[in-house]
């Protein structure tokens, strides 16, 4: 369990976010219903994120955790500001509950392969924390936007190319990706033919058959796609441009459009989304 612990990645963005917010001076708390000596041993993966958090507790430190209050109320007192005036990211209904019912708003960011209508008692629902405004909420804007997109810490994935689309193919029969990513994002591809290109892909969820599983539209923005018709690709994922308006279900058809296709060129262009 350990080992898994500290082999956990952070959803996409959540990294973004904390830099953001302690660069800005806003004070935050992490409150899990984990064991204080466990969500320590988690951070202590995460490089800086102990220095970041103001207050960090666990469910051991509090008469009751998630979905009671406790936890939220014990954080905003260490914080010493009034609850009315927190805000809780969460990702679970456990944390929702939790957070409305210590008074606090709640954005919920929840696992993409949930269609629940419990997660709709959150103030606000998105699907990645690359899609989180802070200035909805009273905080500092983010200012890191590169030319109508957001260079983001590359994440990679194996596929075959066939039709504008791609499918997935892994080493260990799992996704590559983590699981909250969704939008437009652009990237490098690297072939087995040493040939390297620009794509553009759409990254969305299918509930079609029952379960979920992901859908990833493909675009290649300066070479043709017969060239890559049935072969084996490797993608670096450097840039993302946008999520999906949508208040329903994650499990849509989204394409991509030509504006996503002449943002992402004009990007790969710039060193801020340069990959070796």
């Amino acid at each position: 369990m350990f080992f898994r612990w500290l082999q956990a990645k952070p959803h996409i963005g959540v990294n973004r976010l904390i830099k953001h917010l302690h660069k800005h001076g806003v004070p935050s708390a992490i409150a899990s219903n984990s064991r204080t000596k466990n969500v320590d041993f988690k951070l202590s993966s995460q490089k800086g994120w102990k220095e970041y958090f103001s207050v960090i507790l666990g469910g051991d430190q509090v008469k009751s955790g998630k979905p009671s209050p406790d936890l939220f109320l014990e954080a905003a007192n260490k914080l010493d500001v009034d609850p009315s005036c927190c805000l809780v990211l969460e990702d679970s209904v456990l944390g929702i509950k939790a957070g409305k019912a210590a008074s606090m708003q709640v954005v919920v960011v929840p696992s993409i392969q949930s269609d629940t209508d419990e997660f709709s008692i959150a103030d606000y629902v998105i699907h990645s924390f690359l899609d989180f405004q802070p200035e909805l909420w009273g905080l500092p804007p983010f200012d890191d936007r590169v030319m109508k997109a957001l260079p983001i810490e590359p994440f990679h994935l194996k596929g075959t190319y066939k039709n504008g689309f791609l499918q997935e193919n892994s080493d260990n029969g799992e996704s590559d990706l983590p699981g909250q990513v969704w939008g437009v994002f652009f990237g490098w591809v690297d072939f087995d033919s040493q040939k390297s290109f620009k794509i553009v892909v759409s990254i969305s969820w299918d509930s079609s058959c029952g379960s979920f599983s992901r859908n990833i539209q493909a675009c290649f923005i300066n070479g043709s796609d017969e060239q890559t018709f049935d072969q084996p690709i490797e993608v670096a994922l450097v840039g993302y441009i946008r999520g999906f308006c949508t208040k329903g279900s994650p499990s849509a058809d989204f394409p991509i459009l030509d504006q996503d296709k002449s943002i992402a060129e004009a990007c790969l262009n710039l060193t801020a989304y340069c990959y070796h």
